[in-house]
């Protein structure tokens, strides 16, 4: 059974509303062994669990400290709208929050042969606005991973980017 050991990466990286705690800030109840309110912590902090504590197919991924990234087991979608007809389609994604002191860590191999295997988009989040969505191989035309940057998450994405990233064009 894995543990989180000295790895408190979430508490930096993920943002708890409730707490008036933001992404990427320290959170206040956070101490070098965990959480100090840990019994009396709220509700979503209760409820959460770091996908690479509960994930069995995380198992080759490294614990999230090491990494630099967290993989968030929350649902998410992001929304695709086709131009021609206003159709709007939610798609399901593997929320990723990685640290923006490492913008690059979500390429690990090990991460990228777990989106391919699934297979499944990611929304990796640098923030509560600012992502990047991953589009694994597996889920494209041109077999290819491709990265559709310059999105905020809350943005729509058009049908026809990412009709090209399927098509090989992006």
């Amino acid at each position: 059974m894995r543990r989180c050991g000295d790895c408190t990466l979430c508490y930096k990286l993920l943002p708890v509303p409730v707490l008036g705690k933001l992404a990427n800030e320290r959170c206040e109840h956070q101490r070098a062994t965990g959480c100090r309110i840990y019994a009396d912590r709220p509700g979503p902090c209760r409820l959460w669990s770091c996908g690479w504590l509960t994930g069995e197919d995380c198992a080759p991924l490294s614990r999230p400290d090491r990494s630099h990234y967290v993989i968030d087991p929350s649902p998410e979608f992001i929304t695709v709208q086709n131009n021609e007809t206003g159709e709007q389609i939610h798609i399901p994604v593997l929320q990723i929050w990685c640290d923006p002191n490492y913008p690059h860590a979500h390429r690990d191999p090990a991460l990228r042969a777990l989106l391919d295997a699934k297979p499944i988009p990611a929304l990796v989040r640098f923030s509560s606005r600012e992502a990047v969505t991953l589009m694994p191989p597996s889920l494209c035309s041109d077999g290819q991973w491709h990265e559709v940057e310059g999105g905020s998450v809350g943005r729509e994405h058009s049908f026809d980017e990412i009709a090209a990233v399927h098509s090989g064009e992006a």
